[in-house]
């Protein structure tokens, strides 16, 4: 349920916040069992993900949505600003309070969707865990309406210092902003233990991997819980290839992929020295590395595109546990195919959950193990 090799991460979290691992861990215990016996049906989902803008205000240069070869810069003005209004995004939330699942805030960037705070309100006054991702560039104005919105956990994206950080994101003075933004939530929480929880998430590149040391320095000034350095997601066009014919026989496609198809210009044997250095140092605050590779999987990983970690099990759970709805209202198994089991704006999301398209899918998945693209999405190192 839990990969070994995420164990560390897991024990950290629970120590953080007991409930709600109580609650992940019989969740998945139960996504497992429907899994394998299950026939293609799933218990509800442990997690929902609200994809609630494809909007954003940065540029980074790795993001797969808005980046160098980023996939949304090739869709129409009117694709790219839909979004579900927040009062039947509320609908939404009443409709899976039965299940509670755990909320994730996503996009493009999150707070550039109207009324986000008081989405984040109206999930909290249904007990769900919440949790957000944002670029930061909005916290300074945000946070006193982030602290009393209840957010249980709020992570942003930061590269390096500051003159790193504003080079790779395309924006002069982002790090200030986001410290002051960071620090003005740390001061108007009343006690330590108030929520939310500040988890620092940055992303391994050509641009920043020689420099990753810099990141202990920022989560220290930052005030975060944890932070988590990800291997970059990368892959390339042999890969989409193949992953045609998976798509042919489910009918959609996968050119989301396309995005994240270049070279990542990384060196894995001096990146893993700099990882056991970061390990090794003693710090105020929990760190990793995801997903968690041994040396000789991290040197496969970034040298062969096609490669995947042998320790892992290699079969994707991910559309038993969980489940994402994008701005159009389509429930989607994966971030970047555009097969969906129907839109929540035409049903609830308990008949769309097991129905059909989605008992096909998982069948599929299951006589596969996975798909080619899964080797290079974090969700197969997860479950």
């Amino acid at each position: 349920m839990i990969p070994l090799y995420n164990a560390g991460r897991f024990l950290r979290k629970s120590l953080q916040q007991p409930l709600y691992a109580a609650r992940v861990l019989a969740k998945r215990a139960a996504a497992y069992f429907y899994y394998i016996y299950g026939s293609g049906k799933s218990s509800y989902p442990e997690s929902l993900t609200l994809f609630l803008t494809y909007r954003c205000n940065l540029r980074c240069r790795m993001c797969g949505q808005w980046g160098r070869k980023g996939i949304t810069k090739k869709y129409d003005a009117q694709y790219v600003s839909s979004e579900i209004p927040a009062d039947k995004m509320k609908l939404i939330i009443d409709d899976v309070v039965s299940f509670r699942p755990n909320i994730t805030l996503f996009g493009g960037e999150p707070l550039l969707y109207p009324g986000c705070a008081e989405l984040i309100k109206h999930i909290k006054s249904k007990n769900m865990h919440c949790l957000m991702i944002t670029n930061g560039s909005l916290l300074e104005d945000c946070a006193k309406d982030i602290v009393e919105s209840g957010l249980d956990e709020l992570n942003v994206s930061l590269d390096g210092k500051a003159e790193l950080h504003d080079s790779i994101r395309g924006l002069p003075g982002l790090f200030d902003s986001i410290m002051r933004g960071l620090k003005k939530a740390r001061s108007l929480k009343r006690g330590a233990g108030e929520k939310p929880l500040v988890n620092l998430q940055c992303t391994i590149t050509r641009d920043n991997y020689k420099r990753l040391d810099d990141m202990l320095d920022v989560a220290e000034e930052a005030g975060a819980a944890s932070l988590t350095f990800h291997n970059l997601i990368f892959l390339n066009s042999k890969v989409i290839e193949r992953q045609k014919e998976f798509d042919s026989v489910l009918g959609c496609d996968s050119t989301s992929w396309e995005g994240f198809d270049f070279d990542p210009g990384i060196d894995p044997e001096i990146l893993y020295k700099i990882m056991g250095r970061i390990l090794s140092t003693k710090k105020n605050f929990s760190v990793d590395f995801y997903p968690n590779f041994s040396k000789a999987s991290l040197v496969n990983y970034y040298k062969d595109p096609e490669a995947a970690d042998p320790r892992y099990s290699g079969r994707c759970v991910s559309p038993w546990i969980a489940a994402y709805i994008f701005p159009d209202g389509e429930v989607r198994p994966c971030l970047n195919s555009t097969y969906s089991y129907g839109s929540v704006l035409n049903s609830g999301f308990a008949g769309i959950w097991n129905d059909e398209k989605a008992v096909k899918f998982r069948s599929f998945l299951r006589k596969k193990r996975s798909f080619s693209v899964c080797a290079r999405c974090t969700e197969i190192y997860r479950y």
